[in-house]
């Protein structure tokens, strides 16, 4: 495969059984090929689009010191920000070219759930920045939501399977800046090194550029651009484990520019939603046969993600 495929929600969302059916059979296929799609007809709209990328910018530009008030120490970069180099992909030990901030959950009142999960942190340099921010991740987990549904069915699973698990899940929206290079790169760095992403689903604005390159099953690198009203939605390493690899999370990273380009900013704003700490991520018996044998050892979701944040130099042991 050469691109990546573009699927509409509208498809999933409108009250036709068979445009329903084909939106799960056009996703459910992109996912087992490449584990990338771009996605149309999602909920968020142009104007909290420009909105959330004015506030993103105007936090990237505060001065540095301002920035780092908000580094919470001790929490493993689970929410505010993170400063530039912090995080590097698993296996490297080069951090990767990037500084970005965190959104996570807005736990519901009396969920079980709330004392597990950092406060978000308020920046009180940019009184829109928060709000902007909360109505941003609530859109797209929305959009996760469904997009999970119409994987539930695919793989013979009830509709709405993932709902109790993505309520109050430890879902993050996370703006990144990619600052301007200044200098030849060390060890090979660049803006965000080969990696899968660790969660269920990830959900990206700001594809529409070259730079993010996703990995085919032939090992070749391939663009990964969507339109400006698309989103691209991959699987991640917990679906994979969940569905015996059936789902594939696919391997990308983002490439540094042209050396001509190397003085622009870009900016991406991946969702990457996460599941509640306790859901099991089992291989799913159904995704389990005689030519396709269990591959991935029992585990819940919070201790994997907490392995993958050691891996990320985000938690040191």
């Amino acid at each position: 495969m050469q691109n990546i495929p573009s699927v509409d929600l509208r498809d999933f969302l409108s009250d036709d059984p068979a445009r329903k059916q084909k939106f799960v059979n056009e996703i459910g296929k992109a996912y087992e090929e490449i584990g990338f799609v771009a996605l149309k007809g999602h909920f968020l709209d142009d104007k909290l689009v420009d909105e959330l990328y004015s506030e993103v910018r105007n936090f990237f530009n505060l001065p540095l010191e301002v920035k780092e008030k908000y580094e919470i120490p001790g929490i493993g970069g689970q929410r505010g920000y993170v400063s530039f180099g912090k995080e590097h992909a698993k296996g490297r030990s080069a951090g990767d070219l990037k500084e970005f901030w965190h959104f996570g959950q807005y736990v519901s009142e009396g969920s079980k759930y709330a004392s597990e999960y950092p406060e978000n942190v308020t920046v009180t340099e940019l009184p829109k920045f928060n709000a902007v921010g909360k109505e941003a991740y609530q859109m797209l987990e929305k959009t996760g939501i469904y997009v999970l549904r119409a994987l539930a069915i695919y793989i013979g699973l009830d509709e709405f399977y993932f709902d109790k698990y993505i309520k109050d899940g430890n879902s993050i929206l996370r703006p990144i800046h990619y600052p301007p290079i200044t200098d030849e790169p060390k060890d090979g760095a660049v803006r965000a090194a080969a990696h899968g992403d660790i969660n269920l689903i990830t959900l990206l604005m700001g594809a529409q550029g070259k730079g993010l390159q996703v990995q085919n099953h032939d090992g070749q690198w391939i663009d990964a651009i969507a339109e400006p009203d698309e989103l691209v939605i991959n699987v991640g390493d917990m679906l994979s484990r969940h569905t015996n690899n059936k789902l594939k999370s696919t391997i990308h990273q983002v490439v540094n520019p042209p050396r001509e380009l190397w003085g622009t900013s870009r900016f991406s704003i991946p969702f990457f939603m996460h599941p509640v700490g306790d859901m099991s991520l089992n291989c799913l018996e159904n995704c389990i046969d005689a030519d396709h044998p269990k591959l991935y050892d029992d585990i819940t979701a919070g201790d994997f993600l907490y392995e993958r944040l050691v891996d990320l130099g985000l938690i040191k042991k």
